[in-house]
């Protein structure tokens, strides 16, 4: 079969992708078009199943986690759906990992398919194609062909205002994680091995320096008897995740994850860049302490995600932050650490997501000759037997369900004879492992890492001092983005070095002031001012 054109565009070299920028704005496929739009519908059936009447072919440009399936046409759950709906979809999947360039080249180009799907859409993004006319505007969509989605935003109007741009209008589908599946909310966890504590002897830490003593203790004792000191306090993939996770500590992040650089300072009432605050100057001193000591994977500024895994399928690590050791590395005797408190008494756990987790989980394109269709295939998987069916499958192939319809996976996915893990026996069904779908997660139909009984008993472990104002993604015009982008580009990646340079020692915290007074050179008070513009709008 022949290679898609817009594909084929993904190639073209980055000059002739900036020439042609920004083509392809301005369609009839508007959820403004009016009667143009409806009358291009007659195939159109308004409710239930077949979406269309004769068959259509829709092209989907779509984002590809390493965990999900390696080729989502033969995918069972989207040849199940296509035979219900009328709806042929070609999944075309770019890996995540050149997934932002080759977006950007493919809508550069002009050359773009019927929809993004999983491609991780920033409000950036969204602002920027949609006024262009590349995205269309869901609005009027959403209320006429949606009512799933609706349902949802009428319930939570916050999450109505999160996904509503600065310009008034919805350009996108959004993941939303339901408010009562906390353990979701939180997604990875931080966990330590409960085995090992009880041969330390050791209570469960509840404090930072309990912690520390607990990884102290790891690393200078033979726990796996194998006459070798491999015994590692504390592993994981970079040092963010760990960061994230001890920013309640010091009071930190303290309106949850969506800006992770902007919280309000308890001092003042107003907006604070995180990175600057005196008591994020603590916590690095205290990852550095954890570092300089050893107690911290040693690789962990390089370690790649796989080797992560395989590593901790050995067992060597005392605790780590990731969504579920049982899943990803068949460890069973991990347990979620409880709220850590600070040195200055902090207890509030604040690495919490926002309901609305990505604002730009599935776009649709002025290229697209089916708008209502599209919205109508996508909003079935806000509803309840939609939401099933993405997580579970087909029923009584890939699970089962009770008179009181409770549902489970068949042991081929849960027992699989082959050795599999949960996440790679079920993608021969469905999609759902990665992330970043469109779509909403309840905890009665997903059965990935965040629903094992362990990471509910961990969440319940914080849920007493989970903060209560959860921001989510703020929203910016165009012309706050354009500032925006250049502002974060330049700060972000200097924090980010400058974050790594201190946890190891490179620069000494001598120069913290320095490293202060350079964020503010570089435009920090421009960066809160443009946030506050958003913050505003949001509080409206």
């Amino acid at each position: 079969m022949a290679m898609k054109k817009w594909t084929a565009a993904l190639v073209t070299s980055a000059v002739t992708a900036s020439l042609v920028a920004g083509c392809g704005g301005g369609g009839d496929a508007s959820g403004d078009s009016g009667k143009k739009g409806e009358a291009q519908n007659s195939n159109l059936n308004a409710t239930g199943f077949p979406i269309v009447k004769e068959p259509i072919k829709l092209t989907f440009f779509t984002g590809k986690a390493a965990t999900t399936a390696n080729n989502w046409n033969e995918t069972v759950i989207w040849k199940e759906y296509a035979k219900m709906t009328n709806i042929n979809v070609d999944f075309q999947l770019v890996p995540f990992d050149n997934l932002t360039e080759k977006r950007n080249l493919s809508l550069a180009s002009g050359d773009y398919p019927d929809a993004f799907h999983t491609t991780r859409m920033t409000n950036t993004d969204l602002v920027k194609y949609g006024s262009q006319g590349t995205f269309i505007k869901l609005n009027d969509l959403i209320d006429k062909y949606a009512p799933n989605l609706k349902k949802i935003l009428d319930a939570d109007p916050s999450i109505r205002k999160g996904i509503t741009m600065a310009d008034g209008n919805i350009y996108a589908f959004p993941l939303i994680y339901d408010q009562q599946f906390t353990s979701a909310l939180l997604g990875a966890k931080l966990w330590y091995k409960k085995d090992w504590l009880d041969a330390l002897g050791m209570k469960e830490p509840t404090t930072l320096d309990e912690f520390y003593e607990y990884l102290k203790a790891v690393k200078n004792t033979d726990l796996n008897k194998n006459g070798k000191a491999d015994e590692i306090g504390y592993g994981g993939v970079g040092y963010a995740d760990l960061l994230n996770k001890l920013k309640g500590s010091f009071g930190l992040m303290n309106r949850g994850t969506a800006q992770p650089n902007v919280d309000m300072d308890p001092k003042t009432n107003e907006l604070r860049f995180v990175p600057t605050a005196p008591e994020y100057k603590e916590m690095l001193q205290y990852v550095n302490k954890l570092t300089k000591e050893g107690l911290i994977e040693k690789e962990i500024t390089t370690i790649k995600s796989n080797q992560f895994y395989a590593k901790g399928a050995e067992g060597v690590y005392g605790s780590m932050v990731t969504t579920s050791p049982y899943t990803l590395m068949k460890q069973t005797t991990y347990v979620g650490m409880p709220m850590l408190k600070g040195p200055n008494g902090q207890d509030k756990f604040t690495a919490i997501r926002s309901p609305l987790v990505q604002t730009g989980a599935f776009v649709i394109t002025d290229k697209n000759k089916n708008p209502e269709a599209t919205v109508r295939w996508m909003d079935y998987f806000y509803s309840e037997e939609g939401n099933k069916m993405f997580f579970m499958g087909i029923k009584d192939q890939s699970y089962t369900e009770t008179a009181d319809g409770k549902v489970q996976y068949t042991d081929e996915i849960t027992k699989n004879p082959q050795g599999l893990t949960l996440e790679q026996a079920v993608v021969k069904y469905v999609t759902w492992p990665g992330g970043s779908y469109p779509g909403i997660v309840r905890q009665k139909f997903f059965a990935g890492a965040e629903a094992l009984p362990e990471s509910i008993e961990a969440a319940k472990k914080v849920e007493p001092n989970l903060i209560k104002d959860i921001w989510p993604p703020f929203s910016f015009t165009d012309a706050e983005n354009e500032k925006l982008i250049t502002l974060q580009n330049d700060i972000h990646t200097y924090v980010t070095e400058m974050e790594t340079k201190f946890i190891t020692g490179t620069i000494p915290f001598t120069e913290w002031d320095n490293y202060v007074a350079t964020i503010k050179k570089m435009g920090v008070d421009e960066y809160l001012k443009i946030y506050k513009a958003g913050y505003d709008r949001y509080k409206k």
